[in-house]
This record gives C-alpha cells, sequence and structure tokens, in this order.
C-alpha cells in the first residue's frame, strides 16, 4: 500500500513537506484508539523471540529509529506504533537554531538515497525535556542524540554537549555523541583524536556521577580511514564509551546513477540510503572484528531491505536503525525485517 498508492503521492511533494506532512499525519492517527490499535496490528508485529538485552537495556525488538528523524522529539508515540524497539531523538544542541537555508534535503530516486544538509535544525534542549516529561512511554527505549549549536566554536563545544547531557539525563535511556554530521561546519573535527578524548572524557566524568550512569554511545561517519577508525577505538576504549552507531552520512558520491548534473545542482550534503549500505556494513565488521564484544553496535546507514539489515547484524551489529529506507519503503520494512529475523530463527 505505502510504496503503490502512498510514496508516489508524497513524492510529488518537497522532501522536507512530505516529511512533516507524514509525521504530523502519524501522530494525529495515533491519538485515536481504533486507528492507533489498526496502525499497531498492521506493521506492529510483537513477538517475545525478537527481544534483545544490549547496552543493560531491554529492547523489545532490534530495529529503531535513527536519529534526525523525530528532531525534538514529538513523534515518540506515533513511532512506537509502528513497531520500532527504540526510538533515538535529536540531534538536539542547547539552544534553538533553524538550521541552514532550504531546500536542504533531496531524493535521488534512480539511487534510492537522500542528500541532507539539514544543519541540526531543532527547537532546543528545553522543549525537548520537556516534551519528553509528558511521553507516554508504551515500553519503548529512547535514546537521546546531541550535538554542539551551530554558532559555539569547537574549543567551547564540550560545553554544549554537557548542557545536553545534563538536561536530558533524567529522560532518555541512553546517549549519542554526534560529533560526524556533515552540515555542521567544523564538527567532524571532533572525531579527532585529542579532542574527542576530551569531549569523551567530560562526559564519561559527568556520568559516572549519577546515581546509575546511563549508555553512552558515539556516532561515527562512514568516510573515516582504517587509521582514523583506529584512533577512535582507541579513545572510546580509553574513555569507557559502551557502543558505537555506524555510520552517519556520507561525503562520497562515486557510483551514483543520478546525474553529475542533478549532484551539481544539489550542492554538498551527507548522503544516506542504498549507495552507502556496503561502508557502513564494512565499518561495522571491522569494528566488531578490532573490539571484539567490548563494545555495543548499532548499524546503521543503507537499510532499505529486510537482508540489508540481516547483512549488517552478521557483520556485528547488535542493534539496527532505519531512516531513509524508512522513506523509501515505508512501515512494511520494519515488519519485513521482523519476519525475516524469526524464518532465520534470529533469536
Amino acid at each position: 500500500m505505502y510504496e503503490k498508492i502512498i510514496k508516489p503521492i508524497l513524492f510529488q511533494l518537497s522532501p522536507e513537506y512530505a516529511h512533516r506532512f507524514t509525521t504530523h499525519q502519524l501522530k494525529w492517527l495515533s491519538k485515536y484508539g481504533i486507528t492507533k490499535t489498526l496502525l499497531h496490528a498492521t506493521w506492529g508485529l510483537d513477538d517475545a523471540r525478537l527481544h534483545r538485552q544490549v547496552l543493560g537495556l531491554h529492547f523489545k525488538n532490534p530495529i529503531g529509529l535513527a536519529a534526525g528523524f523525530d528532531k525534538d522529539a514529538q513523534y515518540i508515540e506515533a513511532f512506537s506504533n509502528l513497531g520500532f524497539g527504540f526510538i533515538e531523538v535529536g540531534t538536539v544542541t542547547p539552544k534553538a537554531q533553524p538550521g541552514n537555508p532550504l531546500p536542504r534535503l533531496f531524493r535521488l530516486q534512480k539511487d534510492q538515497a537522500l542528500i541532507n544538509r539539514m544543519g541540526f535544525n531543532n527547537q532546543g534542549v528545553e522543549v525537548m525535556v520537556e516534551r519528553l516529561k509528558r511521553v507516554e512511554w508504551h515500553n519503548i527505549i529512547i535514546g537521546g542524540n546531541i550535538g554542539k549549536n551551530k554558532v559555539t566554536p569547537n574549543e567551547e563545544a564540550n560545553e554544549d554537549y554537557k548542557a545536553c547531557f545534563e538536561a536530558l539525563f533524567p529522560y532518555v535511556d541512553y546517549f549519542v555523541v554526534n560529533v560526524s554530521s556533515p552540515n555542521t561546519p567544523g564538527l567532524r573535527s571532533l572525531q579527532e583524536k585529542e579532542p574527542l578524548d576530551k569531549l569523551l572524557s567530560m562526559l564519561q566524568t559527568l556520568n559516572q556521577r549519577q546515581t546509575a550512569a546511563k549508555p553512552l554511545l558515539l556516532k561515527i561517519s562512514p568516510n573515516l580511514s582504517w587509521p582514523q577508525l583506529d584512533d577512535v577505538l582507541e579513545v572510546v576504549e580509553a574513555n569507557g564509551v559502551d557502543g558505537i552507531i555506524a555510520t552517519n552520512t556520507s561525503l562520497d558520491r562515486l557510483g551514483l546513477k543520478t546525474s553529475k548534473s542533478s549532484l551539481e545542482a544539489i550542492g554538498h550534503g551527507g548522503l544516506s540510503g542504498a549507495p552507502i549500505t556496503s561502508r557502513s556494513t564494512e565499518v561495522i565488521k571491522y569494528i566488531r572484528d578490532q573490539a571484539g564484544d567490548a563494545l555495543a553496535i548499532v548499524g546503521v546507514g543503507g537499510i532499505v531491505t529486510a537482508n540489508d539489515a540481516i547483512e549488517k547484524l552478521d557483520a556485528g551489529a547488535d542493534l539496527i536503525q532505519l531512516y531513509t529506507g524508512l522513506i523509501y519503503r515505508g512501515p512494511k520494512l520494519i515488519k519485513d525485517i521482523k519476519v525475516q529475523l524469526l524464518k532465520q530463527g534470529r533469536h
């Protein structure tokens, strides 16, 4: 139904408007008992065999909604009705910011991909906190993805991460440190060894001061070289970070079916979807080979079929997340992955 009827209509709209329209409609439908039950019955597929214990947390299934889809924690209940096992909100910054100028989200239909340069548009951490206070949790794990404001210089970035961490701590189940988005100037330089060590050390010190520390994960770029990734893993291990989310969007444009002229017209931004499937899976496998069982790995990047999800799990991911695949395939993708997991006896 989604791919044959709903998607063709949505793809007539601008990508960002279509996203806003769809999420608002889903939220509205989820408010009412009959439609809420129908959404869950159509796509939910709850099964105890899908449960996972990761990061000391109990996930009702290993499929999550990646950060960026629900930047301001407005749609947690709506997406829980589609059958996700966890939802990651953000990236959130201390202060509200509009993000980059429009247009900033583009479909590459021939590639089943997106290019975005959203720029951490969000309403600020205090607005997110107020929403999280009102959420009916419905037994779903919530992650908080934190970043820095665009106007904050890198030498002061730690204060932004600290502010988000402290404000969100009572209301999320785990944290993700985002230093890998290509759409905030200079942000990716925080992945370098020295600034990353200072940032993670500061956050872990805050974390360990709490009555019960919460899992802390790092989201990394797919464009890191193996030596750069080795440096990241060294810093992660030294600071007792619990896991890695692999990977964020890519700056690469190699092998795309979309014409060069179209790509030039779009301009800069992070590429997501099918073209980064293989690279994301390679990074997952490399991390698992290097780190063994010491780290939890959340696999994200180019999951547009159930087989893509299985490949990431086979490469070493403990959990997976969807974003672009959800736009191209709809919520049926969530159910397809669950069916495949059960069919293959992965429980």
